[in-house]
């Protein structure tokens, strides 16, 4: 692969970026890079790892407190094992904090990073800190205790789309603060709860044939699974589960529905495909989800508003 020297990082976009990256190292045995997590094959059994980051600038909405922001750091990548359906064990946090920051914060980062790992029967095993400006980078590790990983590449026309929860909370929550509307919760977008118990029993059920989460939005996820599996889909816009708040801020700022549900992103739920024969598997293991369309041979994802249907757009979070 050719690499221009005159293409920044911005231009690249971090899709283009990971496959040039995914170009430069050598295959990895297990799963390497281009899912939610890695499994690396161990004697013991696969050991299931991903990494992600937060920072002050990106991540630091208006409000949110030190260890709220902790425990986000966490959420990220607690969220990422469980789309694979994995279930959490242990954390590593690298912080780059300014040298001028008191040390109480990085203290409450920390006590929130313990928390969130606590709700899901993890610990943190350690970690790494630098002067630097401001962000948190964590690695989580997982087990899969027998059970087979959910990969984005499983989907095959006729399976059936769904997604845990509702969707559009976290987007209407950071919109509130933005345009000073009381009443609407932040909790959602402040402390995101990962779907650990529904990834472990979708991976359990046997019924799932491909998986991806949230955080970066429901069209950024359709449109991944439906890269990794070369498939597309028709998603219903009238069958998405309305988050809490959503109604409200649409009403009273003019950001479309559309926007925070599909595109805005923070929502920690769980997109999926499923058999559509094995259906009875999903609800013998008593999960709550929402049918939002068919798995499709379009290549791309759709969003069908009723009186038109258009490709899906790049997420914005």
């Amino acid at each position: 692969m050719i690499f221009s020297a005159m293409v920044s990082l911005k231009e690249l976009g971090e899709r283009e970026l990971v496959k040039s990256i995914r170009s430069i190292v050598r295959q990895s045995p297990g799963l390497g890079p281009g899912d939610d997590c890695a499994v690396i094959p161990s004697t013991g059994g696969d050991i299931i790892a991903c990494t992600d980051g937060v920072t002050f600038e990106r991540h630091f909405p208006k409000g949110m407190t030190y260890e709220e922001f902790g425990w986000t750091a966490a959420a990220v990548n607690i969220s990422d094992l469980a789309s694979m359906g994995a279930a959490p064990v242990g954390l590593l946090a690298a912080l780059t904090m300014p040298p001028d920051l008191d040390a109480v914060p990085l203290y409450d980062i920390m006590a929130g990073m313990d928390k969130c790992a606590e709700s899901f029967g993890a610990y943190i095993y350690g970690g790494d800190t630098k002067f630097g400006c401001g962000a948190v980078s964590c690695t989580a590790i997982g087990a899969m205790n027998g059970r087979r990983p959910m990969l984005r590449s499983g989907a095959r026309p006729g399976d059936i789309v769904a997604v845990t929860g509702s969707l559009g909370s976290a987007a209407a929550g950071f919109f509130a603060i933005e345009n000073g509307l009381e009443g609407v919760s932040s909790s959602p977008l402040m402390m995101p709860v990962p779907r650990v118990e529904e990834g472990i029993a979708l991976s359990a059920s046997g019924a799932v044939t491909s998986c991806i989460d949230l955080s970066d939005g429901l069209a950024e996820g359709a449109r991944s699974i439906c890269s990794a599996s070369h498939t597309g889909m028709d998603v219903h816009m009238a069958f998405l589960p309305e988050g809490d708040g959503v109604e409200r801020v649409a009403s009273e700022t003019g950001i479309q529905k559309e926007e925070m549900m599909l595109y805005w992103g923070g929502d920690y739920e769980l997109l999926f495909t499923f058999d559509k024969n094995k259906r009875s598997a999903l609800y013998d293991h008593d999960l709550e989800f929402s049918i939002i369309g068919m798995v499709t041979n379009d290549g791309v994802p759709y969003i069908d508003h009723g009186d038109r249907r258009e490709a899906m757009g790049n997420g914005r979070h």
